[in-house]
């Protein structure tokens, strides 16, 4: 699992997958989450806009694993 450092306090789900290139585009991650592919700390996710935070584990199905840290506490 790789740590993604943010510089804010929250990040939209929609932004984070940008940010780590599981999709390049708010439609991509509509379609995921209707598949039922995306989870956040467990969870399925039924928002493309869910907020994340530092500790969120985010995991997209055949894509990767992620956890959302803050620039303080990589």
């Amino acid at each position: 699992m790789e740590k993604i450092s943010i510089n804010t306090i929250s990040i939209n789900l929609d932004q984070f997958l940008k940010l780590v290139s599981a999709v390049d585009s708010g439609g991509k991650v509509k379609l995921l989450i209707a598949d039922g592919l995306i989870k956040v700390n467990g969870n399925l996710v039924t928002e493309r806009r869910k907020k994340l935070y530092s500790g969120d584990i985010v995991e997209v199905e055949e894509l990767g694993c992620w956890e959302v840290a803050d620039q303080e506490n990589p």
